[in-house]
């Protein structure tokens, strides 16, 4: 008979005693072969796990599995050093994401070193993480507030988010351990300055000097680049001097990072809204509002945009139904809403100026096409307003600019029209105006022609003055003389035709009619047979009413 398998199990004697009583009491154990008949039908052996819990049956030790060697704590550090070194490598070649992944497990090997969280917030400067390598400079400091390098990265962090008064807490607390650190020393200063023009920036957007606000952001900026707070008030003040593409940028660069950020977007509604995009202005308004609800000027900014919507459909409704002086007192309205909303206002100007030219209040028209072109000079339809009134108020030299400025921008056909016949109308205003001359609008008969001649030629004549000093009866014989070349062209159609589309004309025949349209007069008034001596006996004799 075969030899029983041993157990290799450590039995303690009491318990091994126990063990061999209780086999003797049953007999010797069965041969395997009388069981199952032969040696090659012996089922495999127990599994360990069976054979484990009938040995616990019995009150006996059972065999467990060794457990891997855990790593001592001088392991784990040599592990973390080799781990640091990696990173450093990294580092060095500039391969910052590799060599944060390097740190991050040297810190997970030995969390309790300063260093590594040091050198990890290092690399997050590198690669512009600054509120995330703040956390782990402030880890570091933690560890071990001597940790100098851990101070001045966490100065740099707080100086690059804009909060330089804790940034000079850190620098200061450098130089108490190290009074010639010239790093430290250097960004203290750089510290202060940002101070200084935040101080200056504050006070400059109180005085609405907005293009100084623009410099003191752009300078703080060069020593905090991941500030978001001064990013934001330097898009705002670029938004209200109408750089809107410039502000723009700033906002969505920022958006692009953190798209709840309820300043930025405020900015962006307010360039919208500035640009006279009213609608999708209000949009970005409303959703700033659901970011923080307490944003003031979102909220405000959301209020004008609405109103100055409202106020001008209402002034474009009652100037389309006819009823200029109703559109008048709206657009005079809207204008009050917002100050800064220059497009906006540059077309209530243009609007109120269309408005006031329908009224004949012509150069309050001009006025407000002025106010209109002060705040956008790129606006056409103002200068089209204007120029038009300058015509209407026989101002042909203002007109002409105006057209010329207008046709610089846009070549069309009609605005070439428009110079054109503005410059007619210049060249005809430097000859002597004959319809002035006579007092009769550029429309009258044959008939009111004739009449006015009458009434200046008598008025003007010399033998009325003949009492009067040199100097007046010299003025008041140019007069007549001027009297009688007016009545020559505009008596005669042909001579009056070419005098209205501003041909040269004949100078010798004009001077010519002032003494052959003498007679006539005459002849009339006197009844002589047209001596020119008798009107000055009829006007001496006081006979002309």
């Amino acid at each position: 008979m075969k030899n029983k398998p041993k157990l290799f199990v450590t039995l303690p004697s009491a318990r091994r005693k126990l063990c061999q009583r209780r086999r003797h009491a049953h007999g010797p154990p069965p041969s395997p072969i009388s069981i199952y008949g032969s040696r090659k039908s012996r089922p495999p052996p127990l599994a360990p796990a069976p054979l484990a819990g009938k040995m616990a049956a019995v009150g006996c030790d059972v065999p467990m599995p060794q457990e891997p060697d855990r790593m001592t704590g001088e392991d784990m550090e040599r592990e973390a050093e080799d781990f640091k070194e990696q990173g450093n490598a990294f580092y060095v070649r500039k391969d910052y994401s590799e060599a944060f992944n390097f740190y991050s497990k040297a810190i997970d090997s030995c969390p309790r070193n300063a260093s590594y969280y040091g050198n990890r917030a290092a690399t997050l400067m590198m690669l512009g993480r600054f509120r995330d390598a703040l956390e782990d400079a402030q880890q570091a400091v933690r560890l071990d507030d001597t940790f100098v390098k851990g101070h001045l990265r966490e100065g740099k962090c707080h100086l690059s988010l804009g909060n330089a008064m804790a940034a000079t807490r850190c620098f200061q607390k450098v130089l108490e351990m190290e009074p010639d650190n010239v790093q430290a020393q250097q960004e203290l200063r750089n510290s202060r300055s940002v101070c200084d023009f935040e101080k200056m920036a504050e006070s400059d957007f109180d005085k609405r000097d907005f293009r100084k606000v623009v410099f003191c952001m752009d300078r703080i900026l060069e020593f905090a680049p991941s500030c978001h707070r001064f990013k934001i008030l330097k898009a705002e003040c670029l938004a209200l001097l109408g750089r809107y593409p410039e502000a723009q940028s700033v906002a969505s660069d920022i958006l692009r990072m953190d798209s709840t950020n309820a300043d930025a977007l405020y900015v962006r509604g307010l360039c919208l809204y500035y640009e006279d995009c009213i609608d999708k202005a209000v949009q970005f308004f409303v959703q700033a509002l659901r970011m923080a609800p307490d944003h003031e000027k979102a909220r405000l900014a959301c209020r004008n945009a609405k109103a100055l919507k409202a106020k001008k459909e209402e002034g474009n409704q009652a100037f389309k139904e006819g009823n200029y002086e109703a559109a008048y007192t709206l657009y005079t309205e809207a204008l009050t809403i917002d100050p800064n909303n220059i497009k906006t206002n540059a077309k209530l100007y243009c609007n109120r100026g269309t408005v006031g030219a329908k009224l004949k209040k012509l150069d309050q028209a001009i006025e407000d096409c002025s106010n209109a072109i002060k705040l956008d000079d790129t606006y056409i339809k103002a200068y089209l307003r204007r120029a038009q009134c300058y015509m209407d108020t026989e101002q042909y030299e203002e007109a002409v600019r105006d057209y010329e400025k207008v046709y610089q921008t846009e070549k069309t056909k009609e605005h070439k029209h428009f110079l054109k016949t503005a410059q007619l109308e210049l060249k005809k205003s430097k000859r002597k105006d004959y319809y002035k001359v006579l007092g009769i609008d550029k429309n009258a008969t044959d008939d009111e022609i004739k009449k006015a001649y009458r009434k200046r030629a008598l008025m003007h004549h010399p033998d009325r003055h003949s009492g009067a000093s040199p100097e007046v009866q010299k003025e008041e014989e140019k007069k007549f003389k001027e009297v009688g070349e007016a009545f020559t062209i505009l008596s005669d159609p042909k001579k009056k035709a070419r005098y209205d589309s501003g041909q040269d004309l004949d100078d010798e025949g004009m001077n010519m009619g002032a003494f052959v349209l003498l007679r006539p007069l005459s002849s009339e008034l006197c009844g002589d047979g047209g001596n020119p001596g008798s009107i000055r006996c009829k006007a001496g004799a006081g006979s002309v009413k």
